[in-house]
């Protein structure tokens, strides 16, 4: 004889392994999120914006300098 037919197929298990993937990304964001670390992660990406963007600028114009 066969074997018996599998009553959860392999596409609810995938499934539901993304759905506590999903979920413990989501309580470590909302950790992070409510405890204030999310504010000097803002600080610290205005400031690195900041940098790269004169970087930009001051290549730009020496690249432009040298054609």
């Amino acid at each position: 004889m066969g074997r018996a037919a599998d009553p959860k197929p392999e596409g609810d298990t995938i499934m539901l392994y993304y759905a506590l993937v999903f979920f413990i990304i989501a309580i470590i964001a909302a950790a992070l999120g409510f405890g204030g670390i999310a504010a000097g992660a803002a600080g610290i990406a205005k400031i690195l914006f900041f940098i790269f963007l004169v970087i930009f600028l001051v290549t730009l114009v020496m690249g432009l300098m040298r054609r």
